[in-house]
């Protein structure tokens, strides 16, 4: 389906592929967010202890790191959907597996499986927006995408516990949604016939020349310490502080992160409005700012009732962050090499995922829970430097050679 430039907002919201592109986001952040109110009673009932039981997500987020980029590469060669379809099928039939392990070892090797299936998933999501929306589009559709994402990251949890009172085997039953979301890709997803691949020589210089951009240094740079404030600071130990320090029941910690994520949705379902009025750089320039003096506060805040600002704060930082960050990374990639190009987007996503939690939490040895809010707004005040002296740089740089031509 050749989607026009002069497409407007109202028939955006009847186009099939936007709700095909919003199945597939909700399908590729169940894999962990639905199943992690499950993990103590998964621990219990197979007799797995603590520090294993982690396992189930690292089973789970290896294959994206290890088989992504020849995903990509597979999608730029042979088309989106012969790789989308099957991917979903996988992530839907070995995720319900899961729910029928009789062991850890069998349930570390469908979650395994899952984790193959849900490789691309991401990286196709922003593939497609790439491919089939004209630049004054993408922007709203990245927006729309991230405000679903946000809100899944939010009730995926509380599905998850309300089936885990049934048993542990329940969460794993959700992943049975990505089989009618296949089956509707397979039947309804129109997508623009790729151009002949490029000669596996030029792909690979091509690739190689994008990547050497300061600006994409910049932006792969910002995702990446976007994900350890996101997953270190924010997730891990702000939840650590508001048990320790707050003595917050699980069930109010669960509230109070999800408040954040509607707040994201929200802020995300307006960058089309966003981006018509400011630049992207500037966009990201704050939402670094925010990050900073976010988490700089933290550690001073002895009320929880002055949280409200903070969460608020970070709910906006992330709703104009990432999308704008997402958007500048599939609008730079060529339709030639976008998806491999995106693969490399998501691995270091993912690394800044694992790290984030590893290396405050090598602060928090040190220098207890404070100095990993300290330690975080220093990862901030290097995005503010990435954002400034790299990505406006080279947004402007761009501007100026299309100018002249």
């Amino acid at each position: 389906m050749h989607i026009d430039q002069s497409f407007q907002q109202p028939s955006l919201l009847k186009d099939i592929n936007l709700y095909i592109i919003f199945g597939i986001t909700l399908t590729a952040i169940m894999g962990v967010t639905s199943i992690a109110p499950a993990l103590p009673s998964i621990s219990r009932s197979l007799g797995v202890s603590t520090d294993q039981i982690g396992l189930l997500i690292t089973f789970f987020t290896i294959p994206g790191i290890l088989f992504t980029p020849v995903l990509g590469i597979m999608a730029d060669r042979f088309g989106r959907k012969r790789i989308l379809i099957p991917s979903l099928f996988l992530f839907g039939l070995a995720g319900t597996a899961c729910a029928f392990s009789t062991s850890f070892e069998q349930l570390l090797l469908f979650r395994f499986f899952q984790g193959t299936g849900g490789a691309a998933l991401g990286v196709l999501n922003l593939t497609l927006i790439g491919d089939l929306y004209p630049k004054n589009l993408r922007a709203t559709v990245m927006g729309y995408s991230g405000g679903f994402l946000s809100v899944g990251t939010a009730a995926y949890p509380a599905v998850g516990g309300a089936l885990t009172l049934l048993g542990w085997h329940y969460p794993f039953y959700l992943a049975l949604l990505a089989i009618p979301v296949g089956l509707f890709t397979l039947i309804s997803l129109h997508t623009q016939k790729l151009s002949k691949p490029l000669k596996l020589q030029l792909y690979f210089s091509e690739i190689k020349a994008a990547l050497a951009s300061p600006l994409v240094a910049g932006l792969f740079t910002g995702i990446f310490l976007t994900f350890i404030i996101l997953y270190g600071g924010y997730i891990t130990f702000f939840t650590i502080l508001l048990d320790e320090r707050f003595n917050q029941s699980a069930l109010m910690i669960g509230i109070i992160l999800s408040s954040s994520s509607f707040i994201t949705a929200f802020t995300s379902s307006q960058l089309g409005r966003l981006t018509a009025r400011f630049n992207e750089d500037s966009l990201i320039i704050t939402a670094s700012v925010f990050y900073f003096f976010i988490f700089l506060s933290i550690p001073l805040i002895d009320n929880i009732w002055w949280f409200i600002i903070p969460i608020s704060a970070f709910g906006i930082a992330q709703g104009i962050n990432i999308p704008s960050i997402l958007n500048l990374i599939t609008g730079y990639a060529k339709k030639e090499f976008r998806a491999a190009f995106l693969s490399i987007n998501w691995v270091i996503m993912r690394l800044g995922q694992a790290l984030g939690p590893y290396l405050l939490g090598v602060i928090y040895l040190y220098f207890n829970i404070d100095g990993t809010f300290y330690a975080t707004s220093f990862f901030a005040a290097v995005f503010v430097c990435v954002s400034v002296f790299l990505i406006s740089p080279g947004m402007n740089s761009i501007k100026n050679q299309n100018e002249g031509q």
